[in-house]
């Protein structure tokens, strides 16, 4: 990944506001009798209205702006007709392309009254991401942002999913590096200002095995453990972490 100029993360920050305000209005959606397809017909209908493009339709044949991941379901849930109901939890994750340039989040929700145990797994990996992002300071390595994911979750007595992990991204969704949601500290790629990071923790509440369903998209715990995912883009200032993906 190449360092990026002030103008163009002005222009990743006009993407991130327009993936949290698909993440606003599906938020506001989430209830049970609401079929997963509704919820990506919210974000086509805010990227429409804001002149953007989604970067996950036709992303190597993804057939949907929006990854819908409910209860076991890791990540790159492929929505359908599937049906919220009272107590489960879903994860969406979306994105935006504005003159070219990327913005990619992701939150976990609730959907009506949940269970203690499964809102401390959202609360957990919310905390997980913010301690990720908080280690984002020039001259900082990514070992950093991965122990302080790592830490935070396995404190709590739930898993990292190790399979899957952030990334670089500008020009294109993904681009080098990894960013690992585990790691040791003084390891890793050195952080410099200029760098945009996409962080990700995906976090289990069993195991951190995962399984790719056949439809060669959709990822699950392989115990069916309930998991949460949480992400944030983010530019690295003189000055610290710089979240894009905000209202």
């Amino acid at each position: 990944m190449g360092r990026r100029r002030a103008d163009e993360i002005r222009t990743m920050r006009r993407a991130g506001r327009v993936v949290a305000e698909m993440h606003e209005r599906i938020r506001e959606a989430i209830r049970p009798g609401v079929t997963l397809l509704e919820l990506d017909a919210i974000g086509r209908e805010v990227l429409g209205q804001r002149k953007a493009k989604s970067n996950f339709l036709g992303y190597h044949g993804y057939p949907a702006v929006i990854c819908a991941s409910r209860n076991d379901v890791v990540v790159h849930g492929i929505p359908g007709q599937e049906v919220l109901e009272e107590g489960d939890i879903i994860s969406i994750d979306c994105g935006a392309i504005v003159d070219g340039y990327h913005g990619d989040a992701a939150f976990t929700a609730g959907v009506g009254a949940i269970g203690a145990e499964d809102q401390r797994l959202i609360d957990v990996t919310r905390k997980a991401l913010d301690a990720g992002i908080a280690q984002l300071m020039p001259g900082a390595r990514l070992g950093d942002l991965g122990a302080a994911v790592q830490s935070t979750v396995e404190r709590a007595g739930f898993r990292v999913v190790r399979d899957y992990v952030g990334h670089g991204i500008g020009t294109a969704m993904h681009e080098p590096p990894d960013v690992p949601n585990v790691g040791r500290r003084g390891r890793g790629k050195r952080v410099a200002a200029g760098d945009v990071f996409a962080v990700e923790p995906m976090v289990s509440a069993g195991t951190d095995m995962t399984a790719v369903l056949p439809d060669g998209w959709t990822v699950v715990t392989t115990d069916g453990a309930r998991a949460a995912h949480w992400e944030h883009t983010v530019a690295v200032t003189d000055d610290g972490p710089e979240i894009l993906t905000l209202p």
